[in-house]
Parts: C-alpha cells; structure tokens; sequence
C-alpha cells in the first residue's frame, strides 16, 4: 500500500470517529444572509445557456483547478452555497440533482409522461445518454457559474474583489480523470474528495473551516419520505462505501481509493480501446447489448462509466452489513459531489470521441428504458428533446443535433482546444490530439511497451519504426511503471510492428441480482474474502452494472441486457513474464485462459455469486491483431474480431 493510501486510511478512520464533532462545521458565514443576496430566476422555463456570456473558457482536471487558488476557493465557496440552499429552490443542489432520479419531481414545468412518474428524466442504455447529459452538465455550470460571480463580489472594495471578478469571468466545472496515472504518491481519488469531511476557505470574511462540499452533500433538509427506500431513507448525508447501513455510516473513502488505484489500469485500457477501435456512434454511446452487433464493439462509454459509479459508490467489501453508497445506485447517485466531476470526464470523453469520428452521430433507435418523459420503445434520433432542458423562450428543447458542438455551451477542454467541435479536423489538431490520448491513456497498452523496447533496443527484427520516433513517445510519457516491469522476451508478445489484443466480452441481464453489482475476473482462483478482490495480484479487472434496487421499478429495467468488457492482455503478459505463458498467440493463450480465468461476482450489499448460476450472464473471449502505431500521432490500428470461446 502506498503512503498516500495509507495515510487516506489513517485520515478517514480519524474522521468516521470525529463525526460527533465535525457536525458542527457549515457552511461559511459571511456575516449576513445569503439568501437575501443571492439571485434567484423566477417563473418558467429556465432556460438553459451554458456559463458566460459567449466566451469559450477551459474545464480543467480538479487537481490542475486546485493549482489557481483563486477559482478553487470560488468553486468550494459555490458548491457550499448551492448545498446549503434550502432544497425547494430548484436551482438548489437537491433540485439540481434530482432532476437524474429521485425524488422522480417534476422540474422546470416539464411533466412526466404518463405511467413514468416513477423514474428521472436521465436516459439510460439509450442512444441519447452522452447527449442529456451535455445540457444537463450545462445547466449545473450556469448556476455554479453565476453563483460565483456573486460570492467574488462580497470580497472588500478594490484589489481583493477585482482580483476574484477576473478568477470569476473565467470559471468553469472540472472534471476527474479517473482513467489517467495520479501524480507520483497520489491516489486516483483526489485528496479534496476524498481526503476529509471539512475544509479550510479563505473567503470574503476570511479563513473559515467549512464542511467540504466535495466529500458529502448534507440534505437540507432531510425528508425521508422523498427517499422511498431503506437506508436511503436514514441517511441524512451521501455515503461512499459506507461503513455500515444505519445511522451511523460514514464513508470509507480509503476503500473507494483503492477500488481506483486498482482498477485505474483496466479503466484506461477500456478507453485506450474506444478511442482508437469504436467508431460508430450507437454503439459506442450505450450500455445496451446488441445480439447482432459486431463481437469487437461490447463496450460503451456508459458501460466504462458504470464502472466508475460502482467503484465510487463501493459495497460489498464492508462488513458487517455491507451496502453499497449513493453512487452505486442510479436513482440516488446525483447526489454525491462526486457525481458531476464523474459525468464532466464523461463528456470530455464524448468530446474527444467527436473529434477522432466527427461523420458519426446519433441514429434512430428505439428507447430501450422509459425516463420520466420518454416511454420505452419510443423512436429517439437527434432531434429527440432533450428534457427538461429548455433551449430558448419559446419553449423548445435542446436536442442531440443542437448540442453536437459542445462549444456552443461555452466551454472546452484543453485536449480539443483547436480542433473544430462537430466537424473534421486538421491532421494537426488531430495529431496533437493523437499524441495527448497515447500520452495519457496509453502506458498500460502493449503499444507502449512496444516503443520502450525499441528505446532499449530489444526488439528483435521485423520492427520497422525509427527509433528516434520511439523515443520521442517513451521520453513524452510518465513513467507509469505498467508494463515495464513485466519484460517478458519482447518476441512473444510481438511479431514485427504486430500484437494480438484479447478481450472478456460479457453481457447479463442489468437487474440480474435486484440491485448493482460486479464482475471480477481473475488469473486463477479469487481469495476467499471479497475485501481482497480488488487488491489480489491475479486480480485483473472489474466491470460493473449500474442499476437500481429492486424497489425500485420506474425505468423498467428487468428486461434489459447490458454489455461491457474486460481487457486481458496486460494480465497474460504478466504471466508471460512469470513463466505461464508462451505467447499471444491463439495456440497459447486459449488454452491458458481456459486454464486460468475465473470470473466472480458480489452485490453492492456482499452477496457473492458465481456466474453460473447466472442464466442470463454470458462471457466470450475474443482477440483482434494490433498494429502499433508508427508516431505518438497515431493510434493502433486494429485488425478484425476473431471469436474465440464462451466462458463462465
């Protein structure tokens, strides 16, 4: 374990036991009230802009935000206001996120369609998920975005508040890179998430201690009732792998620290994949299994988001009493901070995405769940309304096709700055960006153990790259230490400028087990304690299914077939280096995977599972050959699927 762990550890049992005493932190006192300052819109409909008044401004990686003093203090002053506003106003933190799921309440004056008041207006397994979210992302910047301007005016006259106006006028939400290698020492969860319950704010009445608005959101007030099931319905305040499921749970961030920093690899691959092997858009945007689709497009963006709610979420490792936190639900999970700094990189994925296929878009599809105002078997296409998002005056709605240029909402992200949104771009900005995604998401990928071989002159004939192009992309990159230790001989693992790239496929049923849960794959057999998954060395990946308790029926979700996937070519070339494998190749690596892998499952509440029990859980494994790409300005090409075997 590292220190950081470690010390996260140490800080987060030190705060479970000082809950009693840090109850007394709130928010930060300006000496007057608020509520009487602050701006509120009033009458129908909120119309949904963006931030700004049409300037197109960075939204930065939280750890990078952190660095500009001034715009941190501003955000954690504004996400402070915002959840401590009483939680009638819909511009609230509980009005905000409750326009996802719960409390299944109409917002904005947009009412449900008939027989799906039960649910939220989030489309999920849709192909309208990447583009809701967008406005929806949008409507959070604008009100944090005008929140802020009106806390940097509550600074003194003179240089304090013009200091702060200029840190305002440029101010935009950031997002959490959970995909990418931490600075050296640090988790995958940001210290400011994860790190402590209260926070040191230096505002306009100087330095206070305040509660963290990033750890928790405290409901203001609390109604149980909104609720609708157990323990949501007693926890007064959002939970990340909650120590128990009573009144008295506190999150155990340090287990959700190391769900990430043991799965960071994994997650990158998965993007790694998308990035530079999925080019169509229907398949790329949703979890929802396609029978006849492609056996090399399982994966999804929402499927590798889904992932990431259930690790952030946890459960199913605590005892006693496991239980999975607010994130691992998709009724409840808009309400942990956490969540907007999740479905920031969400889009930044979806931006990028855009940029490398900018001909593929949104195609008619049937709805395959109901939200609160579209119906399951509903035709959904670009000019879908995206509700209850108002896009002008007269009532209209932004859609998929309004949205297709994020810029339009006023912000970006640096990896695009340059390359034009919704169109194609010029080979330079795509190179560039190129560059940025081998740089960042790469380093667990062959492909770069690839280029370290040819830096160290240990690959074998029939590499044809310059080595000077090799080292350009090995000097450019972290040095994350993933593949570089394994070493096994550089020729059973390439056969000229060529790797075979192996793949878990898995589809089940998204309400399988009546609630959220995960699959864990393994090299051999898993420890006998699911605490130990995620840490075990044979561990080698996770996929989660995101879904809702059992209670809860409004999106309908018993039907539904999810897809996701498991990269395992890491985890065989690790074995390559231990001496269990020859090769790559086919004839090798079927038979040893055949051997070898197991895959385990356990509920967000510690039911453990084995898959085949699990009618509806299927497992194929497949492999396409890679080219390694001759540049940092490439990504690998891939070659066809090739079907292997079932599994379970």
């Amino acid at each position: 374990m590292s220190l950081h762990r470690l010390s996260l550890l140490v800080l987060v049992v030190v705060v479970s036991l000082a809950h009693s005493v840090l109850a007394q932190y709130t928010p930060y006192d300006y000496r007057f009230d608020v509520n009487q300052k602050v701006k509120r819109q009033v009458g129908q409909p909120f119309i949904v802009r963006g931030a700004g008044s049409g300037a197109v401004q960075l939204r930065q990686e939280i750890r990078q935000l952190q660095q500009d003093t001034d715009q941190w203090t501003l955000y954690i002053l504004g996400l402070s206001l915002l959840q401590f506003t009483d939680q009638t106003s819909p511009t609230s933190w509980y009005g905000l996120t409750g326009i996802h799921g719960i409390p299944h309440k109409t917002w904005g004056g947009v009412g449900p369609t008939p027989g799906n008041e039960n649910t939220g207006y989030c489309t999920h397994s849709s192909v309208l998920f990447p583009t809701w979210h967008r406005p929806y992302l949008a409507l959070y910047e604008q009100v944090l975005y005008q929140v802020v301007q009106q806390i940097a005016t509550w600074w003194p006259e003179g240089a304090p508040r013009q200091r702060y106006q200029a840190a305002a006028a440029n101010f935009r939400i950031p997002y959490w890179d959970w995909a990418a290698s931490p600075p050296s020492g640090q988790s995958v969860l940001p210290l400011s998430v994860g790190g402590s319950q209260y926070v040191e704010a230096d505002g306009p009445n100087g330095v206070q201690t305040i509660s963290n608005p990033l750890f928790a959101y405290t409901f203001q007030p609390f109604n149980a009732t909104a609720m609708v099931q157990y323990p949501w319905n007693i926890w007064e305040s959002t939970v990340r792998s909650p120590t128990t499921n009573g009144t008295d749970a506190a999150s155990n961030n340090a287990l959700v620290a190391v769900n990430f920093d043991q799965n960071v690899d994994s997650l990158a691959q998965r993007l790694y994949i998308i990035f530079s092997n999925y080019n169509n858009y229907s398949t790329f945007s949703n979890n929802a299994w396609i029978p006849a689709a492609n056996n090399g497009t399982y994966d999804s963006l929402e499927a590798l988001h889904d992932t990431v709610h259930n690790l952030a979420g946890g459960g199913g490792q605590n005892q006693p009493n496991p239980q999975g936190g607010h994130m691992s639900y998709i009724p409840y999970s808009a309400f942990d901070p956490i969540f907007f700094l999740h479905h920031t990189m969400v889009d930044r994925i979806f931006a990028i995405w855009q940029a490398l296929h900018p001909e593929s878009w949104v195609m008619p599809e049937e709805a395959t769940l109901a939200s609160y105002t579209t119906t399951k078997g509903q035709t959904q296409d670009s000019t879908t309304p995206l509700t209850p998002f108002f896009a002008g005056v007269d009532g209209t709605f932004w859609t998929s096709d309004m949205v297709r240029d994020h810029t339009r909402l006023g912000y970006t992200y640096a990896e695009l700055v340059g390359v034009p949104a919704g169109t194609s771009a010029s080979q330079q900005g795509l190179s560039t960006l190129k560059r940025t995604i081998n740089r960042l998401y790469g380093g667990s990928s062959p492909v770069n153990m690839f280029f370290q071989g040819l830096v160290r002159g240990v690959q074998g004939k029939g590499s044809k790259r310059g080595e000077d192009k090799a080292a350009s992309l090995v000097e450019s990159r972290e040095d994350t230490g993933n593949t570089s230790a394994l070493e096994p001989r550089s020729g059973a693992i390439f056969v000229g400028n060529q790797y075979r790239e192996w793949i878990a496929n898995i589809r089940v049923k998204q309400q399988a087990l009546d609630g959220p849960f995960s699959i864990h794959l393994f090299m051999g057999k898993a420890p006998a304690d699911p605490r130990n998954w995620q840490s075990a060395p044979n561990h080698v990946g996770t996929m989660g299914v995101f879904a809702s308790d059992d209670d809860d029926s409004g999106m309908d979700m018993g039907h539904l077939t999810i897809s996701g996937t498991i990269p395992l070519t890491s985890s065989l070339i690790r074995n390559m280096g231990a001496g269990g494998l020859s090769s790559l190749e086919p004839r090798d690596a079927e038979n040893y995977l055949k051997r070898n892998l197991r895959a385990q499952i356990v509920t967000a509440k510690g039911r453990i599972f084995d898959p085949k029990g699990i009618d509806s859980f299927g497992m194929h494994i497949v492999s396409s050959v890679v080219r390694v790409p001759s540049t940092e300005d490439e990504l690998p090409a891939w070659g066809p699927v090739v079907s292997h075997f079932d599994l379970k």
